[in-house]
């Protein structure tokens, strides 16, 4: 089995990244499975809080989470032309101590969809996330992009994705990650 932790990149109830997060983990092919995680309960990361507390309990349970599994996917929304903050601050936590990188980031396939209410579809987050992938020395898939645009056209109020091609977009993108991730094994 495959295994694929997921991550939205925003924490507010209602997210459109969190529900396009949850139609990729249905759309995902038989073999393969998306495991969604959270990083809500992470504090801001503080280099004083590490030295003086160590690497909090959530912090250590998702980066093991990672570690075990095939890859990685970040849902990113797109804020102020750029990646959500909360999302960084998450993954700056995931590489401490920085000894921690290569069992964690280092070859660990990756990739990154997005939704916003806009029309910019993500793509200046999905850009903003290369130089922390290169710099983790990730395996970042590029296949055919996947950015949202007017994401609340696309869902309906259970979030459940209503737009067929978008379905099937999403189907193709996970089907082109699993293989990715399959073919580094």
């Amino acid at each position: 089995m495959t295994t694929i932790i997921g991550i939205s990149g925003s924490l507010r109830r209602g997210s459109f990244n969190t529900m396009l997060l949850n139609a990729a983990a249905q759309l995902v092919p038989d073999g393969a499975r998306v495991e969604i995680a959270s990083y809500r309960d992470f504090p801001l990361y503080d280099a004083d809080v590490e030295t003086e507390q160590g690497i909090p309990a959530p912090v250590a349970a998702l980066k093991d989470r990672i570690a075990a599994a095939g890859g990685l996917l970040l849902v990113t929304p797109e804020y102020n032309n750029a990646m959500p903050g909360v999302l960084k601050n998450a993954i700056d936590w995931l590489t401490r101590p920085g000894k921690d990188i290569p069992r964690v980031f280092s070859g660990r396939p990756v990739a990154v969809m997005g939704a916003t209410t806009g029309r910019g579809g993500t793509i200046l987050a999905q850009a903003a996330w290369l130089p922390v992938f290169r710099t983790l020395r990730t395996r970042p898939w590029f296949g055919p992009p996947l950015r949202v645009s007017e994401a609340a056209k696309v869902f309906d109020e259970s979030g459940a994705l209503t737009d067929e091609k978008l379905r099937e977009q999403v189907q193709a993108f996970m089907a082109g990650f699993v293989e990715f991730i399959r073919a580094a094994q």
